[in-house]
Order: C-alpha cells, then structure tokens, then sequence
C-alpha cells in the first residue's frame, strides 16, 4: 500500500515544489484537483518527470455530478471527467475518484423526500457509469465510485451499494473507492464490508472519524489495514482530510507516521 495526498494550503504552489514537499513528507504520490490538472497540465506534467513523484488519481475539479437531478448538469459532468480521464491517461495516472453526487440531497435532512425515484436514481446512475466507462477503457484509466455518508448523499453510502452499480453494469473500468471517514458512519463493520467488496476496492480514501488527519480521531485504521492485506489491496490511499493543530505542516507529518505505524502494525510496509 501506498500513501498519496491531496492539495493543502501550506503546500508550495508550483508543481515540482510541491511534487518534492510531498514526497519530503513521507508520501508516495499525489492526487490533484482535475479542473487544475488540466489549467496547470504541463507544469504537472513537467513536475512528474523532474521529480519522479507520480499524480495517481484525480478527484473532483468538474461541473456537476453523475448523478445529478438536471440533465444539463449530468451531461456536463459527464463531459468533464472524460476529458480528465485523458488528461490522467497521459501522466500514466490511474483514474478519478467520483461519488455520485455530493450535498446534492440527503434523506436525513430536510425536505427528507427526494425529487426523484431509488428506481430513477439508478437508472440514471447506471446509464453515466456505462458512458464513463468506455472512455475509461479507451484511455486505460478507471473511475473510482465513491460511496459518502448519509447527510451528503443519498444515493451511495455504503460500499455494496456501488458494487451493485458495478456488477448490474458489468463495468470492467468501474472500482469502488472505500474512505475510511464515510464508512465509519455507514457501514456496520468496516473490516466485513472491506471483505465484501474486495474484488472491487481500486483506491483508499483516509480521514478520521471526524473528517481530519489520521490520528487525531477515534478510528481504529489497524483493524482495517489488517483486512486489505489480508485481501491483497497493494494500491493507493490517499490522505483526503483537514488538518488540526498548529503549525498544520508538524501535525501532518505526525499524521503521516502514524499511518505509517498503523501499517506496520497491520503487517504490511508502506510501498514505494
């Protein structure tokens, strides 16, 4: 398994400084913004290859959701995670991580009924996973389908609600990306739900239990770390988080080494 990071404010704005900071910082890789890995492409690109730190995923940067209550939206959506997907593709990154939709809905605020059937969701949800998935295939990328908790979204919360999507599909560019963060509120068992979505797990997302770093909430990440190697997960996990304390730089570097020390402890070495 290996660590990845999002953006964060005391990052360097340039690209190679900012590649060579995150690697300084025990991190294995980066996950970009996709509306900024297509402003800043060639600066990314150049970064890549000056630090030989890689860009692995993408998550968020596009208008819309693949799930969204107005068409025009839904086909915008559509459009602009193609064209980052053939952005990733040509940094030989891996894919984009999409829920399918984010604050759009909840059941458990109100008005609590949404505008639309469960029936209509998926029917909507099946037929933006089976456009995506072509260009998936044809640029070699994946979409990794993120199941959020129950107060921002109300079509996916737990991980087999996107492996139905993906197994009624029959995607074959289609993973599931398990946050520790959003599992901690949906799923009963965090360690039986990894094991029964294993053939479908492509990326991790890692927050603690309240939405900052690793280590400064109650989640319990061995246990859950023993489960994806028992499974054989040898991919990414991304950091996706806020950072608490002061200076933030000291408190994600502590964050990084216990995750590190959850790792180990779990059996398997963060991989290079």
């Amino acid at each position: 398994m290996r660590l990845a990071t999002q953006d964060k404010p005391f990052f360097p704005d340039q690209f190679a400084e900012k590649l060579q900071f995150v690697k300084s910082m025990g991190f294995a890789a980066f996950e970009v913004d996709g509306k900024v890995l297509i402003e800043r492409f060639a600066e990314i690109k150049q970064a890549i290859r000056e630090t030989g730190v890689p860009v692995c995923t993408a998550c968020g940067g596009y208008r819309g959701w693949i799930g969204d209550f107005d068409r025009e939206k839904r086909r915008q959506a559509i459009a602009d995670i193609s064209e980052i997907l053939k952005h990733v593709a040509e940094i030989a990154g891996q894919g984009i991580i999409v829920p399918a939709a984010w604050g759009m809905f909840s059941r458990r605020l109100p008005p609590l009924v949404p505008p639309r059937s469960e029936e209509e969701d998926r029917r909507i949800l099946l037929d933006s996973l089976a456009q995506l998935n072509r260009t998936a295939q044809e640029t070699g990328t994946y979409l990794y389908l993120e199941p959020l908790n129950r107060y921002e979204d109300h079509m996916l919360n737990k991980l087999s609600d996107a492996v139905s999507l993906i197994e009624e599909g029959n995607f074959s560019n289609v993973k599931v990306t398990a946050d520790f963060f959003h599992m901690n509120i949906e799923e009963a068992s965090v360690e039986a739900s990894l094991r029964a979505a294993q053939q479908y797990i492509g990326h991790i997302h890692l927050a603690d239990s309240h939405r900052y770093q690793p280590g400064d909430g109650h989640l319990d990440f061995v246990s859950g770390f023993k489960v994806l190697h028992e499974i054989g997960y040898a991919g990414y996990m991304a950091f996706e988080c806020r950072v608490l304390g002061e200076p933030a730089e000291e408190a994600y570097r502590k964050s990084v080494k216990y995750i590190q020390s959850c790792l180990r402890q779990a059996g398997e070495e963060e991989r290079e």
